[in-house]
């Protein structure tokens, strides 16, 4: 018995004094086995994940590329352009203002109160159409009595003559001296000269008169009502009583810089009519077509620029005084260019070129371009006939086959004569 109670005592295992733990086994051991576990389970899922996912991106990426060939490979459909045969003006632009030929500010001449205004506010006049009346009664009266005296000294006037008349008659008998006779002479002289001013008074007088009764000195549009019946208005004032401006005709005043004024001046020499569109300030919409009438007898120092003068019938009314308007100046005309839509033509920093279609596929060309107007330009490079691409370019190489989708028609220059 005592041989067994030794044995079990030896095979207790020696128990730890700090919370009971066995002897021999460190307390960390469990911590670190509970660790890699964790790192053991991470590792099986996110090879799951791997495997489970990268069929369907890998199909993605296949599905992408064979799109991105297929899109790139195949058939380009474009719109198509016809390079045509034509004129085209050669323009010089400038930002112009509207300037009437005749803007007549009125004042008062005469001091009065205004009795009537016979104008409404922007309506059109003609010529000689009353405006404004003015009281007339004080210089009706002046002219009265210039009148009488003028018609007083007439008389006086007369009587002298037949004086002198009857001492020429008396002298030739002897009857008088001379000296008489030709002191009735200087009689008569002077009362020659007392008419003559009261002439001039009376039609002094009868001016004065007519500026009491104001008429339009042009044919235009009245601007708003300035003054009223009732007003007084003093002689030479600087208000104005109405503002009377030409609408019809029109002209426009721009400026162009003196590197310019030689083709100005060559085609004006010959006695040409130089065509000067009008545009809005948007430069989108044609208001008016008229002509050059004009030019500056001197350059601006200060701008190195001259002014130019262009006449529009403005039948319409489109062109109002001082609207800012961009002018075309269109000094030549180029005959038989080969003309494209802009549109078709592409550029690689200083090199223009155009894609040919030829037996289904897009040759690059290489063009020189010129005048551009309304859309079209005149091109070298390529002849009359030639089809070119006008759409689809950032799928273009050179070399690519194509589809013809839409043939664009050729549009027509201000020359109006592109077949």
């Amino acid at each position: 018995m005592e041989k067994n109670k030794i044995n079990l005592d030896e095979s207790v295992t020696e128990v730890s004094p700090e919370r009971g733990t066995p002897a021999g086994i460190s307390p960390e051991q469990p911590k670190r086995r509970h660790w890699w576990i964790w790192v053991l389970v991470l590792l099986v899922f996110g090879a799951l994940a791997y495997f489970i996912l990268r069929p369907g991106q890998a199909q993605q990426s296949a599905s992408t590329e064979t799109m991105g060939r297929h899109a790139f490979t195949g058939p380009v459909p474009v719109t198509t352009a016809t390079a045509k045969t034509g004129n085209i003006g050669l323009y010089l632009q400038a930002i112009g203002t509207v300037t009437p030929l005749y803007t007549d500010t009125i004042t008062a001449q005469v001091t009065g109160v205004i009795t009537a205004v016979h104008y409404r506010e922007g309506q059109f006049v003609q010529k000689g159409d009353p405006l404004i009346d003015i009281d007339s009664r004080p210089y009706d009266a002046q002219l009265v009595q210039a009148e009488g005296a003028l018609e007083r000294d007439q008389n006086l006037l007369a009587e002298a003559q037949m004086d002198a008349g009857r001492y020429q008659e008396a002298w030739a008998r002897n009857g008088i001296p001379r000296q008489t006779l030709e002191d009735q002479q200087k009689v008569v002289q002077q009362d020659l000269g007392t008419v003559k001013n009261d002439e001039g008074t009376v039609e002094y007088d009868k001016v004065q008169v007519s500026y009491c009764h104001i008429a339009s000195p042009i044919s235009g549009r009245v601007g708003l009502r300035l003054v009223d019946p009732g007003n007084l208005v003093t002689a030479n004032a600087s208000t104005p009583l109405v503002v009377v401006t030409q609408i019809q005709p029109m002209t426009v005043v721009f400026t162009l810089p003196e590197d310019n004024l030689d083709q100005v001046v060559a085609q004006t020499r010959h006695g040409a009519k130089l065509l000067v569109e009008a545009w809005d300030r948007t430069d989108q919409k044609k208001i008016a077509t008229g002509q050059l009438s004009t030019m500056d007898n001197q350059i601006d120092t200060t701008t190195g620029t001259v002014k130019l003068r262009a006449t529009f019938d403005n039948r319409d009314g489109a062109l109002f005084p001082n609207q800012f308007v961009n002018t075309r100046l269109r000094v030549e005309t180029l005959q038989n260019q080969v003309l494209l839509p802009s549109s078709a033509v592409q550029h690689n920093g200083d090199v223009s070129f155009v894609y040919l279609i030829q037996n289904g596929q897009a040759k690059m060309t290489n063009v020189t371009t010129g005048v551009s107007d309304a859309g079209m330009i005149a091109v070298q490079g390529i002849k009359a006939g030639d089809v070119v691409a006008d759409s689809s370019f950032e799928k273009l190489q050179d070399g690519s086959k194509i589809t013809i989708s839409k043939v664009k028609l050729p549009a027509t220059t201000s020359e109006g004569n592109v077949p």
